[in-house]
């Protein structure tokens, strides 16, 4: 399997080399006019109320387009620095945060968290269901490390994509809106399946334990300030209203139907597992310091080579990542983006292990938020691409469909 390597991305001269060489392949006014075409087609084709999307190379930007519109009511254009709820990209700039405490010895890959997190010392497991629905549990045998957490096998699952979670959620008390973190009984033994689910939420929390700081605060100190993310938050600013995309929902399958436009509300707690707003250049500045393997420029370092290398490595042997099942369909469809694949997950990340037909090398890092929010690395290629939408469910195949036209008309412009 492909993954970043020193020799690769170890240098700055290495990176100008790979930036100027993706410029140059890259750059000519046709290529961009046919990534333009695509997008702007692309949505009207498949009604679909607008789209971002940005390609960069490790130091300069490649490719950037915004189409379609900010809300109905309105009719105003979106730009390429709208602002979106990107919901699950969180997830990755949560797993840099603990990699950093792991760097500064605060944390443990391979220790239980409980040590940090003492309500996460006695857990159970769903082992089945009695003949009138009701959970049958058993004490768990196995602790909880910051491994299983960052590669989603240590058990805790969302409803929206487990049987048994969203069996359980049916049979107790439903869980409260916003809730962070929820102390749900896990459906497997840690380290014993894949399951995507509340592990990046429980991250976030023991970020915050360890470092005295909520999330909003150690992002902000860390991450996206050094990195310059200045539209990236988890609260989101009054004054910027004016550049955020309204959200849609399909309504049975049908078309969509506009959400009214109103700031998120400001979160009693912030959710490793989801909750920031940003835009396609601000995610891009995160994913360039991938590239540079942990670098945001040619000295800052946000995290060390050796982090980068083990985030970008297949973490979970034998298991298979990225499938889902869907159990609320509302919510999402069933997820395989990368149908045909086993795929694996790294510290953080998705890591197909074949390459996509027309489309991103092997080895590339990927993942992507609710609102059918995507991104991908691809090291092999020296690039990274977002692309945003906003509606649900999550991965509707009319998403996908431009995800894939899009990354396809990438590669073809290479």
């Amino acid at each position: 399997m492909t993954k970043l390597t020193r020799r690769q991305f170890g240098s700055s001269a290495g990176i100008f080399l790979l930036g100027t060489q993706a410029q140059r392949l890259f750059g000519a006014s046709a290529s961009t006019s046919a990534i333009d075409a695509i997008l702007r087609e692309g949505i009207e084709r498949r009604r679909i109320p607008c789209v971002a999307a940005m390609v960069a190379s490790p130091d300069r930007i490649l490719y950037s387009g915004a189409f379609g519109k900010r809300d109905s009511i309105s009719g105003l254009a979106i730009q390429p620095d709208s602002i979106f709820q990107i919901a699950s990209m969180t997830k990755a700039i949560t797993s840099v945060a603990a990699m950093q405490l792991v760097e500064r010895g605060r944390l443990k890959l391979d220790e239980p968290v409980a040590r940090h997190l003492p309500e996460l010392a006695k857990l159970d497991v769903i082992q089945g269901f009695d003949a009138s629905g009701k959970p049958v549990l058993r004490p768990a045998t196995k602790p909880i490390t910051l491994r299983h957490l960052l590669t989603h096998t240590s058990g805790f699952a969302y409803p929206t994509w487990s049987e048994e979670m969203f069996k359980y959620t049916q049979a107790t008390a439903p869980l409260p809106p916003g809730v962070v973190a929820p102390l749900v009984p896990l459906v497997f033994e840690p380290g014993t399946r894949w399951q995507y689910g509340y592990s990046a939420d429980w991250t976030g929390r023991l970020v915050e334990a360890v470092s005295g700081l909520n999330l909003e605060q150690y992002f902000q100190r860390n991450i996206l300030g050094p990195l310059g993310m200045t539209d990236t938050t988890f609260i989101f600013p009054a004054d910027k209203f004016d550049r955020l995309v309204s959200r849609s929902q399909r309504q049975n399958g049908g078309l969509l139907q506009e959400v009214p436009r109103a700031i998120p509300p400001k979160p009693a707690a912030f959710n490793g597992g989801g909750g920031l707003v940003s835009t396609a250049p601000d995610y891009i500045k995160f994913m360039q310091m991938i590239l540079r393997y942990g670098r945001s420029g040619v000295r800052d370092e946000i995290l060390t080579a050796k982090s980068v290398e083990m985030m970008s490595m297949n973490q979970i042997g034998d298991l298979g990542a990225g499938k889902l099942k869907t159990f609320q369909p509302n919510l999402s469809s069933d997820v395989d983006v990368h149908p045909g694949a086993v795929d694996k997950w790294g510290l953080g990340f998705l890591i197909n292990t074949a390459a996509y037909p027309g489309g991103r090398s092997a080895g590339s890092l990927a993942w992507a938020g609710v609102y059918n929010t995507f991104y991908w690395i691809d090291p092999s290629r020296g690039i990274c691409a977002a692309i945003m939408m906003q509606f649900l469910p999550f991965v509707d195949k009319e998403a996908v469909g431009l995800l894939g036209d899009f990354e396809r008309s990438v590669y073809a412009n290479l």
